[in-house]
């Protein structure tokens, strides 16, 4: 429970922000979607703390935040709780232990209790970062009824933060007011806030002004060259949380606007590079098959189509997750070893994420039993998920064909995509049968 006790009287010493939302992972869409559940594992105390049991750490730091004034200290303990209560650990429900895992959830519930009263009290004092990650915590469903966002009540904090030359703060009051969340869709205040957002160098503010430029949304007159200038702009101060800049100036110095952008296959593979460093999959998988493919002057180089692709496929990039199954059913001397069951794998985790011609080659898979036991039933199963979805290859094998499309020819028989995913039956880079996906 909260005790009244923290802090005292006395101005706050404003702090700058410590947390930012994710802006929208599709470059192309036109606005971020609602922040999502932020990692504040960079507020933990520090190593010693970190070895220390949750009650004990809790407890120096709940002492230590009593004795202060200091607001900071204060917001710092309570974004601290807020983490506690995500990682404190949970038993499996089982029969019997009922009892155990409803205090556990009692015990993290009370943390979120008692870190929301401490933030809003510091927020009351006119705590900009309390008032911004108090926002962000009812934007998320933290400590709100039934954990569902709750922007009526994030939006005024947001604003409120926002007048205190809080960046992030302006600019999620921005995307509050371009999508009508927690208030009336207005893109003429939208653009207020990124503006008040993009003049401290906001990378999400510059992005989104760069991209209603280019489009003509927001109320503005479409104007690439604008646009160009607030993308390169945002690129400059782009972020692993906002890296979307770099992708977008690579696709257009890919095909380039007429006396504004030249083509330029060079810089585009640079900031491509920028961003998969940084951890963003589209450019991750787009560089993937720059150098799988030898496309916009890169050479063929499986090292670096699989590290790329990788990149992508640890963050269940779909597509990224499939090209890793063709690469792993030839495998690569030297870079990758051939691995029918890490194809398998790859496949089935591609499916999962909705990518139809995934669904088909699990099927396939499982029909002829490569990387897997054969399984008929689970093959038609996914041949009718990928079929639903217009895939016409399993859409085929569901009309009763009693033999497989191919009959494995030994270990090295394997299934492998090429550039552009056609149907036809070709031999694999090991000169084997193989069905081209």
């Amino acid at each position: 429970m909260y005790d009244p006790t923290y802090g005292g009287p006395g101005a706050p010493s404003f702090a700058n922000g410590v947390s930012r939302s994710i802006a929208n992972q599709s470059v192309r869409a036109p606005s971020p979607p609602p922040g999502p559940i932020l990692d504040h594992s960079h507020l933990r105390p520090g190593a010693q703390a970190a070895l220390l049991s949750h009650e004990r750490t809790l407890e120096l730091y709940r002492a230590n935040a009593k004795k202060t004034q200091d607001p900071d200290l204060q917001f710092e303990f309570a974004v601290f709780m807020i983490d506690a209560s995500k990682s404190l650990p949970m038993p499996t429900p089982t029969h019997g232990n009922v009892i155990e895992v409803e205090k556990a959830q009692e015990k993290r519930e009370d943390l979120v209790k008692e870190a929301l009263s401490l933030l809003k009290r510091l927020a009351d004092r006119g705590h900009p970062a309390s008032q911004y990650f108090l926002a962000d915590c009812y934007a998320n469903g933290i400590g709100t009824a039934r954990n569902k966002q709750d922007f009526d009540r994030a939006y005024p904090l947001f604003v409120l933060a926002a007048k205190h030359n809080h960046p992030d703060a302006a600019y999620r009051a921005g995307t509050c007011c371009e999508n009508g969340w927690g208030c009336r869709r207005e893109s003429a205040k939208a653009v207020q806030f990124y503006r008040k957002a993009a003049s401290a160098s906001h990378p999400g503010a510059l992005y989104r002004l760069g991209i209603a430029e280019l489009n003509g949304e927001l109320g503005f007159n479409r104007s690439p060259r604008e646009g160009v200038k607030w993308l390169k702009r945002s690129a400059e101060h782009a972020t692993a949380e906002f890296p979307h800049a770099l992708h977008e100036l690579a696709l257009l110095h890919e095909r380039g606007i007429e006396n504004i952008v030249f083509v330029d296959y060079e810089y585009s593979t640079e900031l491509l590079a920028q961003a998969a460093e940084l951890g963003y999959a589209p450019s991750a998988y787009r560089l993937g098959e720059c150098y799988e493919y030898g496309k916009m002057g890169c050479p063929q180089d499986p090292a670096l189509s699989i590290h790329y692709y990788n990149i992508a496929a640890q963050q269940n990039h779909r597509d990224a997750c499939f090209a890793l199954t063709a690469w792993y059913l030839v495998g690569s001397p030297g870079v990758l070893p051939q691995s029918d069951t890490e194809a398998y794998l790859w496949a089935k985790k591609a499916a999962e994420a909705g990518l139809a011609k995934a669904m088909y080659a699990v099927g396939y898979f499982l029909e002829v039993g490569i990387g897997t036991p054969a399984d008929m039933p689970q093959a038609l199963s996914w041949y009718k998920k990928a079929a639903d979805q217009g895939d016409k290859r399993a859409a085929q094998r569901l009309k009763g064909s009693s033999q497989p499309m191919h009959q494995p020819g030994g270990p090295g028989s394997v299934l492998h995509r090429s550039e552009g995913d056609s149907a036809s039956i070709g031999k694999g880079k090991d000169g084997k049968d193989c069905v081209i996906m």
